[in-house]
């Protein structure tokens, strides 16, 4: 296991700053997910790790060496890419072995290499085949296991689950994480895939315009996300908003949405002392909104249904608030028609809440 520093890190292409003063510590056998809607710099900020790339300021530090101007075959870390990159004229034993090979590795070592990484992704039946004989999961697997026959302590993924099917995809994502436990090793992984990131991560780092907005457990950034980008981004359905002005003249803090709709935050945290007439957005998500009072704290909404739509499992309602679309998250067996008007209910201290201008947490 080896600890991954980023300090200050600055990279442009041309005259245009991709990651400027950047910095993440990656602690030893920690697995961290670079998440992010694409050019948001989180392959960049992962080929600066890997050396694929020059960078214009700031240090890269591996396993405590600083390796910012190292080769990438000098960092001690494995990488796997998006696509494949398999030569389709060796068997995948090949493929394994060939940088190994080339480095003149003793034989024995690279059959005990060898061993130990087919065991653990279970290819050791597919190990005399070409690349063209295996399926796109087969593949990945070989992929992962010529990082893994690196022996090394750091590996790099770059959204190396993305040309797959949708059930090819969770299986895999199931076999990395297994994967992660068994090894130990730090894991550095890139994707656009939330599901992924919430999954796989010891801690997600979520990435906006080069920079991370917010570094945090899936859970956090999930329940508690620090910005209005994050709470969009992370979330499938996502965040509901409703935008609307903060009343304190009632006793307890509200939201004055459009139509003259309050809804009120008694039992929210907030971070500072609200301010009369503040222009604020609601978040909530919509398994947080409920049908029925489940808990004693819950806030009462009204809203008409525009929209009902089975998921199998769950089922979403789409109605408003004001002018305002939100969705929530049912079960499946609830029976409610369009045009119908529902009374939900909410947990304020559940629930999040942004400044209009700047989309901080408040």
């Amino acid at each position: 296991m080896a600890e991954v520093s980023v300090k200050q890190l600055g990279v442009s292409f041309g005259h245009l700053d991709v990651l400027k003063d950047l910095n993440l510590e990656v602690n030893a056998g920690e697995f961290i997910v670079l998440l992010g809607p694409s050019g948001c710099g989180k392959s960049t900020l992962l080929n600066a790790i890997a050396g694929l790339l020059d960078i214009k300021a700031g240090q890269i530090w591996i396993d405590g060496k600083n390796v910012t101007w190292k080769e990438p075959a000098d960092r001690g870390i494995g990488m796997v890419f998006q696509s494949y990159a398999l030569y389709p004229r060796m068997t995948a034993e090949k493929n394994l072995t060939f940088g190994l090979r080339v480095a003149r590795v003793p034989k024995d070592e690279i059959a005990r290499r060898v061993e130990k990484a087919a065991a653990l992704l279970q290819i050791k039946p597919l190990l005399s085949r070409r690349p063209s004989q295996l399926s796109g999961g087969q593949r990945q697997r070989v992929a992962i296991g010529r990082a893994l026959v690196r022996d090394v302590d750091v590996f790099l993924f770059d959204e190396p689950l993305s040309n797959l099917d949708a059930k090819l995809r969770t299986e895999l994502r199931v076999e990395l994480k297994k994967l992660h436990m068994q090894l130990g090793s730090t894991m550095i992984y890139v994707t656009h895939d939330q599901i992924e990131a919430l999954t796989l991560a010891d801690r997600v780092a979520v990435m906006h315009g080069g920079v991370i907005q917010q570094l945090a457990t899936p859970k956090e950034v999930y329940q508690r996300p620090v910005n209005r980008f994050v709470a969009g981004f992370v979330g499938s359905p996502a965040m509901n908003f409703v935008s609307g002005r903060i009343d304190l003249s009632g006793g307890t803090p509200a939201v004055i949405c459009a139509d003259a709709v309050r809804i009120g935050l008694d039992g929210y945290a907030f971070a500072a002392k609200p301010e009369q007439d503040r222009p604020v957005v609601l978040g909530l998500r919509p398994e947080q909104i409920h049908l029925h009072k489940e808990f004693p704290d819950a806030i009462p909404i009204s809203l008409q249904l525009s929209l009902v739509e089975p998921m199998g499992a769950d089922s979403l309602l789409w109605g408003s608030i004001g002018n305002e679309t939100i969705s929530i998250r049912t079960g499946p067996d609830e029976d409610h028609s369009i045009g119908e008007r529902i009374e939900a209910y909410f947990q304020p201290s559940r629930a999040s809440l942004f400044d209009s201008q700047s989309g901080a947490r408040l």
